[in-house]
């Protein structure tokens, strides 16, 4: 079996947030899916062990945000790669209250449904959570961000408690595969070699630098300032390994 195959079904980038008793939560989803139109039915996917399951769960109501293609790598990184049991994620963003009482974040976002819950299916390790939609508002007609373009940006694979998480290593052992069969597979020169952040996937790209952190293009990781930090999930540099 090909894990990179995998790679090839497309999904969007969301933010589900909800709120039971004074308790937010928060987390990014790529499978948030209409299943049915009259009425319509949206419905996501979340791990057990997140701690926005138990709260969307005993709320019974979450919001679904669409986010913009150039959303913050910031807003990702906390939604994506921290947990609310240890920060606010909420805190400093632009936050209403939906009809059912589920937050909605408005940061980076086209649009976005407020949902009752209707439904939760057992599917192993994760929920799958099926919910009414009660309200929805467009924001912009800008583009959305998709799975395959985040992925490709910032060379990032989905964290573990993700329903599309693929193992690290095998996909590692499948691209050294691949390159071992190229014939015209050279040497990497050390100053062009990509270094991973181990934390939450981030490749950089010398080629690429990072503009959000003032790094130009052709800048060797060697030569990236003591300080540099992961641009998704702020992981110090000793966090990354070459590849």
């Amino acid at each position: 079996m090909k894990l990179r195959a995998f790679h090839q079904i497309t999904y969007g980038i969301y933010l589900i947030a909800s709120e039971f008793e004074g308790r937010k939560a928060g987390y990014i989803a790529n499978t948030v899916f209409q299943v049915t139109s009259e009425p319509p039915f949206i419905a996501v996917s979340c791990h057990k062990n997140n701690a926005s399951a138990e709260i969307i769960r005993q709320a019974g109501s979450f919001s679904v945000s669409v986010l913009r293609k150039d959303a913050s790598p910031k807003l990702i990184g906390d939604f994506g790669f921290k947990s609310g049991r240890d920060i606010d994620k909420h805190s400093d963003l632009q936050v209403i209250r939906s009809k059912t009482g589920a937050p909605v974040v408005l940061n980076d976002s086209l649009d976005w449904f407020d949902c009752q819950v209707r439904e939760v299916n057992d599917l192993g390790s994760h929920w799958l959570i099926i919910g009414e939609v009660m309200e929805s508002e467009l924001i912009s007609d800008d583009e959305p961000m998709t799975y395959a373009w985040y992925r490709g940006k910032y060379k990032i694979l989905s964290p573990k408690n993700s329903p599309t998480y693929l193992d690290r290593d095998q996909l590692e052992a499948e691209r050294q595969a691949v390159l071992a069969e190229s014939a015209q597979a050279g040497e990497e020169k050390a100053s062009a070699r990509q270094y991973v952040c181990v934390i939450c996937g981030f490749t950089y790209d010398p080629e690429e630098g990072d503009p959000s952190a003032g790094i130009p293009p052709g800048t060797p990781f060697g030569e990236l300032p003591e300080d540099y930090r992961c641009p998704v999930c702020n992981a110090a540099k000793e966090y990354f390994k070459a590849l």
